[in-house]
C-alpha cells in the first residue's frame, strides 16, 4: 500500500515537472516568435528606406547630412538585427527614428517632394511599418517579461536551471525617442 502511494506521488511529481518544462519551452518559443515578427518588419523597412532616400535625393539637394544620417542609421539597425544585439538595436532604432523624423519634417519644405506620389506612398508605408514595429516590440517585451518571470519563480526555476533556460533582454529604445520632434530645430 505504501509502495503504491509512493509510486503515485512520484508519478504526480514527474507529471508536474513535465508540465512545467513544456510550459517553459512554450514561453521560450513565444519570445523567439515575437523576435521573428520584429525581424520581418525590420527587413521590410530596411528594403523601403533606400527607395525613400533615393526619392528624396531628387528634391533635397541641400539636405545630404539628413539623408546620410538615415542611411547610416539603417546600416546600424541592420547590423544589430543580424547579430541579434538587442541593446545595439534599441540604440540604432532611436537614431533611425530621429533621422526619419528629421527627413519627414524637412520634406515639408519641398512642395514638389510632398506631392510626389512615390514619396507619399513610401512615407505612408514606412509610417505603417513603424507603428507595427512598435506594436510588435510591445508583444516581444511582454513575451520576454513572461519568460524572465517564469524562470525566476519557484519551483519553475529548478527546471529552468536544470535545462539552461535563460533570461532574455527587453527591447528598449533610447529615451530621446519619447521626446517630441523639435520642428524649429530642423529648420534652424
Amino acid at each position: 500500500m505504501i509502495g503504491i502511494l509512493l509510486l503515485g506521488v512520484v508519478a504526480a511529481v514527474l507529471v508536474y515537472l513535465v508540465l512545467v518544462y513544456n510550459d517553459l519551452v512554450s514561453v521560450k518559443n513565444n519570445v523567439a516568435k515575437a523576435w521573428a515578427n520584429i525581424d520581418v518588419l525590420l527587413k521590410q523597412r530596411h528594403d523601403e528606406l533606400p527607395k525613400l532616400v533615393d526619392t528624396c535625393k531628387q528634391y533635397m539637394q541641400y539636405e545630404q547630412a539628413t539623408l546620410e544620417k538615415v542611411i547610416n542609421a539603417r546600416s546600424r539597425v541592420a547590423d544589430a538585427r543580424e547579430t541579434r544585439d538587442i541593446a545595439a538595436l534599441g540604440s540604432a532604432e532611436g537614431v533611425l527614428r530621429a533621422g526619419l523624423g528629421s527627413l519627414f519634417a524637412l520634406a515639408e519644405s519641398y512642395p514638389d517632394l510632398k506631392s510626389n506620389e512615390q514619396f507619399m506612398h513610401l512615407q505612408a508605408s514606412i509610417t505603417r511599418l513603424e507603428n507595427t514595429i512598435a506594436d510588435r516590440r510591445e508583444f516581444y517585451n511582454e513575451s520576454v517579461n513572461i519568460n524572465n518571470v517564469r524562470i525566476e519563480q519557484f519551483p519553475d526555476l529548478i527546471i529552468a536551471r536544470l535545462f539552461n533556460f535563460s533570461q532574455q533582454p527587453l527591447l528598449r529604445f533610447d529615451a530621446t525617442e519619447a521626446e517630441d520632434v523639435n520642428i524649429a530645430k530642423q529648420f534652424g
